[in-house]
């Protein structure tokens, strides 16, 4: 029984692994969709967040399922409760990349972004999609250290919203208003995007080792 349980486990890792996947190219699409005007991708990963929905309800249908067949104990018990934890987060990381994805199309085909910040939102999209991409190696490697890791990457994030904020409301702004307030939504789910990520990565190692990092 306990090998099973054990098989059981690897299977729910597996469907989280997928969530951080999932979440990673969501986020590097929609990132494309905004700076290309491509609204057809746009479009893709609107229609592709309800995947990340289901795989949510399965990664938690499996993990109750464990806990009420199985009675898991110490770090067995912190995994099953992790993995609930995770996919919650991870799906919320999907529908933040679909909110980015959403600004896309609703600009198209207008762009939201100016050129002067087109760099930026670019390695927006890049630390965000690495951060989701490192989750999926966490789940099935060495998860202690990746905390630690993913919050240097966040504070790469917060520098970058920082930068988008001075810029759109700096007295030299020219742009319409309508533009700065697209593009503070934007990096706040850039920014939001990244603080899941790190809960994450916290829940994990928590889950790894039994202690809390931070």
């Amino acid at each position: 029984m306990r090998e099973g349980f054990q098989d059981d486990l690897k299977q729910l890792d597996g469907r989280l692994a997928a969530m951080a996947e999932a979440a990673a190219e969501a986020m590097r699409r929609a990132t494309r969709a905004l700076l290309t005007m491509d609204l057809p991708l746009a479009e893709q990963v609107l229609s592709g967040d309800a995947d990340l929905d289901d795989q949510r309800a399965s990664c938690e249908d499996e993990a109750y399922s464990l806990l009420a067949l199985q009675a898991p104990v110490a770090g067995d018990l912190r995994a099953v409760l992790a993995a609930v934890y995770c996919a919650e987060k991870l799906e919320r990381m999907g529908d933040l990349a679909a909110h980015i994805a959403g600004t896309a199309r609703r600009g198209h085909p207008e762009p939201t972004v100016p050129a002067d910040l087109e760099a930026v939102f670019a390695e927006l999209g890049e630390v965000t999609s690495a951060m989701a991409e490192r989750l999926a190696d966490l789940v099935h490697g060495e998860a202690r250290g990746g905390y630690a890791e993913l919050s240097r990457a966040d504070e790469r994030v917060d520098e970058l919203h920082a930068r988008v904020m001075a810029t759109v409301t700096a007295p030299d702004w020219t742009q319409d208003q309508r533009i700065a307030v697209a593009l503070s939504l934007l990096t706040r789910f850039y920014e939001r995007f990244a603080d899941q990520a790190v809960s994450v990565a916290k829940r994990l190692e928590f889950a790894a080792t039994g202690d809390l990092p931070g």
